[in-house]
């Protein structure tokens, strides 16, 4: 489990690094994943010994939730005078994230003469 969870943390700092050495604007996590799902693509038996770890991870990710709530709680002010912007800027980025979701699939479902039924 410790091979794997420094594997993770391995590609998220190399995601880092390239993100702050090139000045991109995505963030180094994920960039990472998108490494990572090079490496799987890569290496076959990468995903096999990552799965066991990551199946904990995500069976646990509740908790990863704890320190973004606590971060709420001691903005709070913060979000009473501003919470109408973040609710509006939420819920537009939460419509175009699905618009752009349909687009992509309709467009590869187009590029891979895919019907509906496949």
């Amino acid at each position: 489990m410790l091979s794997s969870i420094t594997l993770v943390l391995l590609f998220q700092v190399a995601g880092e690094l390239v993100a702050r050495l090139f000045g991109l604007p995505v963030p180094g996590p994920v960039l990472g994943m998108v490494f990572m799902l090079f490496a799987f693509l890569l290496k076959d038996n990468l995903i096999d010994s990552v799965r066991p770890t990551a199946g904990v991870l995500l069976a646990n990710l509740s908790l990863l939730f704890v320190p973004a709530g606590v971060g709420i709680m001691r903005h709070v002010d913060r979000f009473l005078t501003e919470g109408v912007a973040i609710a509006v800027t939420i819920v537009l980025s939460t419509i175009l994230a699905m618009l752009a979701t349909a687009w992509t699939i309709l467009w590869v479902q187009k590029r891979m003469h895919l019907s509906d039924e496949d």
